[in-house]
């Protein structure tokens, strides 16, 4: 290991399970010398969590409820206590009522498009703000995204949307952000194995299908989108920001399936 990340402190979000895309970020990072600290929300995710963190030598655990400007602030308050400035945040949270993953998005109500737009989107605009304040001498803030939020993908829906506007987000506060040399970047891996993933419809066969046919054929990996993080957050992303990187196997740059699945 080069020790990349070695000196560096940051706040990682999202992490559900083992097969966390948040989880596989955050053992990237450690790996290569990172200091962590972890966000989970309730009591349920807390308990799948903690061992995870102290595995990683982490004992700062936050309950945090994105909805709520209290929670936020006690988040951020502690790891100001603990650490005075962060160097990095991964955010990976996202949500959308699975009963509206199932059929048309003609169908979405207000009440999931509301809260799949704040949670999913507005979310990341206020870790930023809240985040930016405690990197003085700059840092890097990463979110996750997928490809069905400039593409129509079978049964994403509303997620779709909130994820086109999560994207818009990351230009505008890479540009708000960047005079502070605060970089703001997405990583877009394809289909993967994950809690959230599974609860869109057609889960397994959208997996099956970007595996047959990316160029590379096969799906992300949770080491692949790791290294992407590691990249994105250490000094040797320092003149990237306002990116959408995708990690997919190249399965974003085809027109139609492969000859032999036609």
């Amino acid at each position: 290991m080069a020790n990349l990340m070695a000196g560096k402190r940051g706040l990682v979000m999202g992490v559900a399970n083992d097969r966390s895309i948040a989880w596989g970020i955050a053992r990237a990072l450690h790996a290569e010398g990172a200091e962590l600290a972890f966000s989970y929300q309730g009591e349920a995710f807390g308990k799948r969590v903690e061992p995870l963190a102290a595995s990683l030598g982490s004992d700062l655990l936050v309950d945090v409820d994105v909805m709520d400007d209290a929670s936020m602030d006690a988040c951020f308050a502690t790891l100001k206590d603990r650490w005075g400035t962060l160097d990095f945040v991964v955010h990976a949270i996202a949500y959308s009522d699975k009963n509206e993953l199932t059929g048309r998005f003609i169908n979405t109500t207000r009440e999931n498009f509301r809260n799949s737009l704040t949670i999913s989107c507005y979310s990341f605009i206020d870790v930023a703000k809240r985040a930016s304040e405690l990197m003085p001498e700059g840092g890097s803030l990463i979110t996750m995204t997928y490809q069905g939020s400039n593409r129509v993908t079978p049964f994403y829906n509303v997620m779709g949307v909130a994820k086109a506007a999560l994207e818009s987000s990351v230009r505008y506060l890479a540009n708000d952000l960047g005079p502070q040399q605060i970089r703001v970047n997405a990583i877009s891996p394809g289909p993967m194995k994950t809690l959230a993933g599974a609860a869109i419809g057609g889960a397994r066969k959208t997996f099956k299908t970007t595996e047959a046919n990316a160029p590379l054929r096969a799906n992300a990996t949770l080491e692949a989108v790791g290294g992407t993080a590691v990249y994105l957050c250490s000094d040797y992303g320092a003149c990237t920001t306002g990116e959408i990187v995708t990690v997919d196997g190249g399965y974003h740059v085809l027109g139609m399936q492969q000859p032999e699945n036609m």
